[in-house]
């Protein structure tokens, strides 16, 4: 599937093309890989909408995914042929800058993102660095392996910013494919904590309970306690301020978002009040991509606890549906596409 940009995705958009290339071949340092499923991303979205265009078009898009290695490039080591390996929105950086020799390879200047730089899994084949792909481990399937590749795994690098202690409480704005997995995440990496969740949908919010939420409302509604700290992974500007009002004194948001629509409630953002909403040294924290560490520590973690995400599986020409389900809301829990 390839992309166009449209300016607004809507029921009747089809922003995606189904087309004949010709087999990737796999460079120097590359692994050639014959999909089998890839997650859909809000990211996608963002990509189609222009809040994170891509450099030029069409582009294959798709940054959760899983298959096994079909060839190897010149001089390729680490992956063998047949691996079970997935990747993610991290494509490639340089290696060299400050960023990437400080762990930092997300905010390098050279960063490359799967998918939107680089043509992506909504393919039969991709090719992929083999110093950025990463094993999948035995104890998941490929459906539910794929989401935690991004939902998963900016989820848990938010997580990490939140700067969460045992028994702290962290609230979600927005209760969808990150968020759900996260949830489950923070349970077990903070058993004494207590988890709250803002969430439009009733099916979202019932899902939060099932999963160990102490409380569960909408963005009119205010949680029983005050938040040590808040992950925002909504589209808008109206539950930051909900939830920066939810902060205790000190309290952190950490807002994982490529963008914000703007054309809906940017006069609600005027209306940002200073005493209730920034005052008491509230903190603001953007998540900006991911680095490979985050996905192989979220990858283990997942297997130990074990995460099962909750998945929706539709098959690779339903992906402009598969995209308009998720601006609409996207039900609860991952959606996932089976390519071959």
């Amino acid at each position: 599937m390839t992309m166009t940009r449209i300016t607004a995705l809507s029921e009747d958009s089809a922003p995606l093309t189904a087309a004949v290339r010709p087999n990737p071949d796999p460079g120097p340092g590359q692994v050639l890989i014959r999909v089998s499923v890839c997650g859909v991303c809000h990211t996608e979205i963002d990509e189609i909408e222009g809040r994170t265009p891509p450099p030029q078009l069409p582009v294959v898009p798709g940054h959760q995914v899983v298959g096994r290695v079909a060839a190897l490039g010149k001089d390729t080591v680490g992956p063998a042929l047949g691996d079970r390996v997935g990747v993610a929105w991290i494509g490639s950086a340089c290696g060299g800058c400050a960023y990437c020799l400080g762990d930092s390879e997300n905010l390098c200047e050279e960063f490359r993102a799967t998918g939107r730089d680089l043509d992506g899994g909504y393919a039969e084949l991709m090719v992929a660095r083999a110093a950025f792909v990463h094993p999948i481990p035995h104890t998941l399937s490929d459906s539910e392996a794929a989401p935690l590749l991004c939902a998963g795994a900016v989820g848990y690098r938010a997580l990490r910013l939140t700067q969460l202690s045992d028994g702290g409480r962290l609230g979600f704005s927005g209760f969808g494919a990150s968020a759900h997995i996260v949830l489950q995440t923070a349970r077990h990496l903070y058993p004494h904590s207590s988890f709250y969740v803002f969430a439009r949908s009733r099916a979202a919010r019932q899902l939060a309970l099932d999963l160990g939420a102490e409380w569960a409302g909408d963005f009119s509604q205010r949680p029983p306690q005050a938040l040590d700290a808040v992950i925002d992974t909504t589209p808008a500007w109206v539950p930051v301020l909900v939830a920066l009002e939810s902060l205790a004194p000190g309290g952190r948001l950490v807002i994982n978002a490529i963008g914000k629509n703007d054309s809906i409630d940017k006069e609600a953002l005027l209306q940002l009040d200073y005493a209730s909403q920034l005052w008491q040294e509230k903190e603001i924290k953007s998540v900006a991509n991911l680095t490979r560490r985050d996905v192989a520590e979220f990858l283990k973690v997942a297997a130990g606890i074990p995460i099962k995400p909750q998945v929706s599986t539709l098959p690779l020409e339903n992906a402009n549906e598969a995209l308009v389900r998720l601006n609409q809301g996207g039900g609860t829990g991952a959606l996932v596409l089976a390519v071959s």
